[in-house]
């Protein structure tokens, strides 16, 4: 897979603005609830929690970790498709959280998604044409037949597929070109935001690097704030300003994309990137494999204190008594932990780890 990387760090300037959304301490739980004789709630489940970050304006931020972390569960809570148990979501400098359901119309003209299946998130029974525009019915805009026609092939046009296409269904194209279909989708009430939660992952290889560079010229071409939701972490670091890495629900560390893959300081972070392939079989010999013990604990009953700390290899007692704050450490890396990797540490077990 080849990933466009052109003017790959032409962002600065680009991403130096105010944010477009501020999440502060947010929460989402999903109750656990009994049988039918037995209507107590049982328990919960801690998807999210006391989550806080920024996203500028014009930037592509990253959030990564494992299934089960909660990635996805934030993307939904940021565009207001889950309702949040605690906390704050400001979106352009308006608060979104505690918004009904018609105060968030209009707001929802400026957010959309990208859905990680291109089968299931397009209706077998609609034409592409239908299914690209129906934003325009639900907001009112171009009520003309061929206003509508015109902007939709426009769109199809805009994403690579062919304009003369506008009346096939969606059996009739390829997994690459539906996921083209739901970007044209999404891009069709101008949003300012596109939170794409793992777009490429249901592709075959071979085309992932083409919706991938689809949705980089896309950015620079309107100017567009997008959050990217995944799991591959060679992916991330060519399309990611920023990047946040999740772990049991909250966020464990946070840098510039190059940065926590040269430098990562949370020894979690570490893991995922000793795993990270390289080119250089060579260069991949020298380096020591750091394999995470054990399996992610049950986000109904998280571990207490530092959540990583039962599969941690440097934990400590601290670590199971006392959570870490989210703090800077050496490089400007925003790490929650006690005990950060050493530059000697990441050099001996980071792939993608440089000197300095």
């Amino acid at each position: 897979m080849s990933v466009d990387t052109r003017d790959e760090r032409a962002h600065t300037s680009r991403v130096a603005g105010e944010p477009l959304i501020e999440v502060r301490d947010l929460v989402k739980e999903f109750p656990i609830k009994g049988s039918y004789l037995v209507r107590r709630q049982l328990g919960a489940v801690h998807a999210v929690d006391g989550v806080s970050f920024d996203v500028l304006r014009g930037e592509t931020f990253g959030i990564v970790g494992e299934s089960g972390c909660g990635k996805s569960t934030t993307a939904r809570l940021l565009l207001r498709l889950l309702d949040p148990t605690a906390g704050s979501v400001r979106f352009d400098g308006r608060e979104i959280a505690g918004l009904s359901t018609k105060d968030m119309k209009p707001l929802r003209r400026e957010m959309q998604m990208i859905f990680q299946d291109p089968y299931s998130s397009l209706n077998p029974r609609r034409t592409v044409g239908t299914i690209i525009s129906e934003p325009f019915g639900i907001h009112g805009i171009h009520d003309g037949k061929a206003a509508r026609k015109r902007s939709v092939q426009e769109l199809m046009d805009r994403v690579g597929l062919n304009p003369e296409h506008y009346n096939r269904y969606p059996h009739e194209f390829s997994g690459g070109q539906r996921q083209r279909i739901g970007v044209a989708r999404a891009l069709a009430l101008k949003p300012k935001l596109i939170v794409a939660d793992e777009p490429v992952s249901a592709l075959d290889v071979s085309i992932q690097a083409q919706i991938l560079n689809l949705l980089r010229d896309l950015q620079r071409e309107l100017g567009l704030t997008l959050i990217f939701i995944a799991h591959d972490l060679s992916v991330v670091r060519h399309m990611c300003d920023r990047v946040a890495v999740m772990y049991l629900g909250k966020i464990v560390e946070l840098a510039e994309s190059d940065q926590l893959y040269r430098h990562p300081r949370m020894p979690y972070t570490g893991a995922l990137m000793s795993a990270v392939p390289v080119a250089d079989p060579a260069l991949a010999a020298t380096k020591k494999r750091q394999i995470l013990a054990g399996d992610v604990p049950s986000p109904t009953n998280p571990p207490p204190a530092c959540r990583f700390h039962t599969r941690c290899w440097k934990a400590q007692e601290i670590c199971r008594t006392e959570a870490p704050e989210l703090e800077v450490k050496e490089g400007g890396n925003v790490a929650a932990c006690h005990f950060p990797l050493t530059n000697a540490e990441v050099a001996e077990r980071v792939p993608t780890a440089q000197p300095g």
